[in-house]
């Protein structure tokens, strides 16, 4: 039965299914474990009728992971039309706190992995998807804490409203409220930190396709889409993730080359900024922010602007990762230190409990910050052969993040009393 939105919210004992997880299958999936026989497991127990919600769910991953990202999704709704609600165990036999994550009917990237941040904690995780027609239960699942997992895309939109609506009866602390996810839009996120000394984020505007096709054939000028749009300049179609589409256009003839390799109607233009150290390398950086604490995830170096972590061949360079590993060492009296009161403000402005923040340093020494969310992956699977320096910092930003929700968990039982 779906919550009245007036009504206070009760909890009960949870009704769950068991699944695997997030954080396993894809770590298998990482290591290179071949997947295809626990899919046709799962199909098998399917098509005999004897599969449990989980299964399914996990079905629906691992049928992602392998590259079907439609046919995962659509598994997915369909257990998700029946059962919302599923545990992922602890690694310890008896839980010392239960967190409820809530999350979206959306593809394997569209929810906080939070899995990672509990791997080898005391922490029970239950996931509930809100899902459309069906919303929140009337009575939710017993738990200690609260979180939103859904991110900030369209298809969350949603699940966020119905989640936000709820909020203010909800019976335990909650935290990345709903009202503040929206902040990390890419179109909202600069004018949110406008103004914060100390950081520089580029203007990220939307375009339409007949904008931009006026603008490649000189019928309007840059500012005529924003004022301090410029050649040269960086184009997305909206909606896109992971880099697709991305592109640095340096002029009109660029942009209308551009065009005419992309279907799309709806762009995000923003002004290159070129953060090219005096060596001629690019340096990208992740951070975690955790209850307002800043902690380093990576650093890719390259010889591009467009860094990901796969594509600067980090494990292929010993020098680069020696590099790195200086970076997360000496990173709060260094990075955070230099950075510290743009970080502070930034994780004021943005109001969330936790996200994930890409940026790097302008040629000024700013803090350049290229976009943030609440989804990106923060894990531990890298090889401790070839990254012996990762583990410790990974174990570290989990620590964190089980304090945060351990430390809300208690101040809840306060407030309860």
């Amino acid at each position: 039965m779906q919550h009245p939105v007036s009504a206070p919210l009760r909890m009960t004992a949870a009704n769950y299914a068991d699944r695997i997880g997030f954080s396993q299958l894809t770590r298998q999936a990482f290591e290179g474990v071949d997947l295809h026989p626990l899919r046709d497991q799962l199909l098998a127990r399917i098509a005999a009728g004897t599969a449990l919600a989980g299964e399914g769910l996990d079905l629906s991953l691992i049928t992602q992971l392998l590259g079907d990202k439609d046919q995962g999704l659509a598994i997915q709704s369909e257990v998700l039309s029946f059962h919302q609600l599923f545990r992922t165990p602890s690694a310890a036999p008896k839980p010392g706190l239960r967190v409820l994550a809530l999350a979206a009917d959306i593809d394997m990237g569209g929810n906080t992995p939070i899995d990672f941040l509990l791997e080898g904690s005391d922490i029970e995780l239950l996931t509930l998807y809100v899902v459309k027609g069906v919303g929140l239960p009337e009575n939710l699942p017993e738990h200690d804490v609260a979180i939103v997992v859904a991110s900030d895309s369209e298809e969350c939109r949603e699940a966020l409203a119905s989640i936000e609506q709820a909020a203010p009866h909800w019976p335990r602390p909650l935290l990345n409220r709903p009202d503040r996810i929206g902040n990390l839009d890419r179109d909202k996120l600069h004018r949110l930190l406008a103004g914060v000394p100390g950081l520089d984020i580029p203007a990220t505007i939307h375009a339409t396709r007949a904008q931009l096709s006026d603008l490649s054939r000189g019928q309007i000028a840059c500012r005529d889409i924003a004022g301090e749009l410029r050649f040269p300049m960086i184009a997305r179609p909206r909606g896109s993730h992971a880099g697709v589409g991305l592109a640095k256009l340096n002029d009109a003839a660029a942009l209308a080359a551009y065009l005419a390799e992309r279907d799309e109607q709806d762009f995000f233009v923003a002004r290159f900024v070129d953060y090219v150290n005096r060596d001629g390398l690019y340096r990208k950086y992740r951070l975690a922010m955790v209850d307002g604490k800043p902690y380093a995830c990576h650093m890719a170096i390259a010889d591009r602007w467009d860094i990901w972590y796969l594509n600067a061949y980090m494990a292929f360079s010993e020098e680069k990762r020696a590099e790195e590993a200086i970076f997360m060492r000496d990173f709060d009296h260094a990075f955070a230190a230099r950075h510290g009161r743009a970080l502070k403000e930034m994780s004021r402005r943005v109001g969330l409990d936790y996200f994930i923040v890409d940026c790097a340093e302008n040629q000024d020494g700013e803090l350049l910050v290229f976009e943030a969310d609440n989804t990106a992956v923060v894990h531990n699977m890298d090889s401790p052969a070839v990254f012996p320096y990762k583990p410790p910092q990974m174990r570290k930003i989990f620590a964190a993040f089980s304090a945060m929700l351990s430390r809300y968990a208690r101040a809840g039982e306060g407030s309860a009393a």
